[in-house]
């Protein structure tokens, strides 16, 4: 164990490091569980202290107090969140699996609390002769709302049902997520010979074999699964055979292990809510977002599902014709479509990549488009340790030098790493604490052979793009109560500001910058980014269909009522293919971005009943750029209006109105519509 023994575990006090960020070579696993157990027992002493307050309950000695509450725990559980999900292993999944419960417990007994809640109720009442400003307004009805909706009105009977169930959902997402790293990593496919992987740029090929010695497969090649149905080397290998294997490992995933958790806890949420006083699970969802409604919801995902379908059919039978077959094969529509862009419009995926250099892509791309919009700067601070070797750590400064935060980038694929990409907080901004923001991105990029070039796909640029735009969410937040910093908004108004930044990706103020071959220096041909637009708008239909079929899937699962008639505990794959034959979007060409049995993000994550969020989201962003192009101010102008009214504001105002303060009205579905082809008139 060493001298860092957990008598002095680093989770007990704050971080010495600049902006406190986590001091990652200190912590040890055997320091998680006592920092847990020590931030737990602490944050219960410190509510039931409120509780029992003998003084009348006032914003300070309620609201405040309650915001200051739980500084150990609030460090320990972002960096076991972090790893969990980034580095982890099977001593930690076994924490992982004992904690959840815990926690939620722990939640619960936050949220229920009766004599908390008690005062908060009697300031909500009286909150309009309270002289509050804005913000502390928000935050006192904020705090009231989410114990309102986690059951603080109920009778003790249906609060103690209520924690039963709350505990066995958090235990069984936890299940799913480690059954889904271990099927994931299961499928992966071992191939004996280069020749196999024909089609696949020589440096992809390096990466195999990379990846191969990593999982112990020396002189082998192994392909590892991304956490999305279609992946991404059916574009290129010419072995149709082999197209096939890795399509069904891809799609086969935690059938068997995941889909009876997914069924029991699509029932445990339909029993959730219906004690909450809420037919469904996404009724109880959506009464917290921006879309307010199911029937909003409905109404905009099955408005879009006809005219991408037909979309969609369109491109397959130009690809049946490509393969000369009468229809067209899931394994195949990547391979054929990828054929039509180079033929037709003259764009080759593999021959973009030799362009897409990651670390031009970060500072000349990324790093720049951030400062054009918003004037800030990055610095790389190697003498500051992250969570692993690969992550690495930027201090970033605002137009004027002044700090502003800490950037970390996690870049690479692993096995101790989901999949996806994502951003999380590691230190929330706060004024109340005094907290400048600590934030980190998480991606997965095959990482090359040592001193190889990592070169990335036009997708992962733009998914670069996109979670940077998350990660300036959490940077530019300028609020002082950490229930309200950064991306804590609605979960379908989450996605936009990420959604709103993948606009620079092509934009001429910045892609040429980035776009250049990493051995020559020679940038991109300048007609290739109209190409690839061109080329982009071909492969559409198959884009909206698979997410659309997604969120679909998303929202038959929590739309299901707790009196209804509900699959059985085997019955995850015939409730799928119902659903999605019922919603009419059920084309065998193309599977669901996320089947049931690797659909971590609803039922491994925060995403239940919110997956519908991206395509709610891009109808504001795809306004938002339309703003930001059209508005007649200057790209540092918008970015400021931008930063200010919208993402400086995390969750102090309503998001809705935060919209409107950026682009004077209300959002218009039209440019959302055009973009995608799906405009009819």
């Amino acid at each position: 164990m060493g001298s860092d023994s957990v008598t002095s575990n680093p989770f007990f006090e704050p971080s010495e490091l600049p902006y406190e960020l986590p001091p990652f070579a200190r912590i040890r696993h055997e320091h998680f569980r006592p920092a847990f157990e020590r931030g737990m027992a602490e944050q219960q002493a410190e509510v039931a202290a409120i509780g029992a307050g003998p003084e009348p309950a006032t914003f300070e000695n309620t609201v405040e107090a309650l915001e200051r509450s739980g500084a150990v725990l609030r460090r320990v559980r972002r960096v076991f969140d972090n790893k969990a999900s980034s580095d982890t292993d099977a001593a930690f999944q076994e924490l992982e699996a004992e904690i959840a419960p815990r926690l939620a417990a722990h939640d619960d007994a936050l949220l229920l609390d009766p004599a908390l809640f008690a005062r908060l109720d009697d300031l909500f009442v009286r909150r309009g002769q309270l002289g509050l400003d804005d913000e502390q307004l928000r935050v006192l009805e904020r705090h009231h709302a989410l114990r309102v909706r986690a059951g603080a009105r109920l009778t003790p009977e249906d609060q103690q049902r209520l924690r039963e169930l709350n505990a066995d959902i958090a235990s069984r997402c936890i299940e799913f997520q480690q059954n889904l790293r271990a099927a994931t990593a299961g499928a992966a496919l071992v191939l004996d010979r280069a020749e196999e992987l024909a089609g696949l740029p020589e440096d992809e090929i390096a990466a195999a074999a990379e990846n191969a010695h990593a999982r112990g497969h020396d002189g082998k090649f192994v392909l590892s699964l991304k956490n999305f149905s279609s992946q991404s080397e059916l574009a290129a290998l010419h072995d149709p055979a082999l197209r096939e294997r890795l399509l069904a490992a891809s799609l086969g995933r935690g059938v068997a292990d995941n889909g009876p958790i997914a069924v029991a806890v699509a029932a445990l949420r339909a029993e959730r809510a219906a004690l909450l006083g809420h037919p469904s699970h996404a009724a109880w969802v959506v009464a917290d977002g921006t879309a307010g409604t199911t029937e909003a919801v409905e109404e905009m995902l099955l408005g879009l599902v006809a005219p991408a379908v037909a979309n969609a059919e369109r491109e397959g039978a130009a690809l049946a014709e490509a393969a000369g077959a009468d229809e067209i094969r899931a394994a195949d529509w990547q391979y054929y479509s990828e054929r039509i862009r180079k033929e037709r419009f003259d764009v080759d995926g593999a021959a973009l990549r030799p362009y897409l250099e990651l670390e031009k892509v970060l500072w000349d791309g990324v790093f720049h488009a951030a400062g054009l919009v918003y004037g800030i700067t990055f610095t790389e601070r190697p003498d500051l340790v992250a969570h692993h070797p690969d992550a690495r750590v930027f201090e970033v400064y605002e137009a004027d030098g002044s700090p502003l935060g800490l950037y970390v980038g996690d870049f690479h694929a692993r096995p101790s790493k989901r999949g996806g990409a994502w951003m999380d907080a590691l230190v929330p901004q706060s004024r109340l604490l005094g907290h400048k923001p600590v934030v980190i991105n998480n991606l997965n990029i095959a990482k090359p052979p040592e001193g190889g070039p990592v070169l990335l796909t036009w997708d992962e640029v733009t998914t670069l793009f996109h979670e940077f735009g998350h990660a300036l969410h959490g940077l530019f937040s300028d609020v002082r109560y950490p229930l309200l910093s950064g991306t804590q908004v609605p979960r379908d108004f989450v996605e936009f500001p990420s959604q709103v930044n993948e606009m620079w990706a092509d934009r001429p103020e910045v892609l040429p910058r980035y776009a250049r071959h990493h051995e020559t220096g020679e940038p991109m041909p300048p007609e290739l980014p109209a190409r690839l637009r061109e080329a982009e708008n071909f492969g559409i239909g198959f884009r909206n269909v698979e997410h659309l079929a997604a969120a679909l899937l998303d929202w038959a699962w929590h739309t299901l009522p707790a009196d209804g008639e509900l699959p059985d505990a085997d019955g995850a794959e015939a409730f799928e293919a119902a659903a999605l034959e019922r919603y009419g979007i059920a084309l065998p060409a193309i599977p669901p971005r996320y089947r049931t049995g690797y659909f971590a993000h609803i039922f491994g994550g925060g995403y239940a009943a919110g997956y519908y969020g991206y395509r709610w989201a891009e109808v504001l962003d795809a306004d938002t750029v339309r703003w930001f192009r059209e508005n007649g101010k200057t790209v540092r102008e918008s970015g400021e209006i931008f930063r200010r009214e919208l993402l400086g504001r995390g969750g102090s105002v309503d998001p809705m109105a935060a919209f409107r303060a950026v682009v004077g009205r209300d959002p218009d579905i039209g440019p959302l519509l055009a973009r995608h082809g799906l405009a009819t008139g």
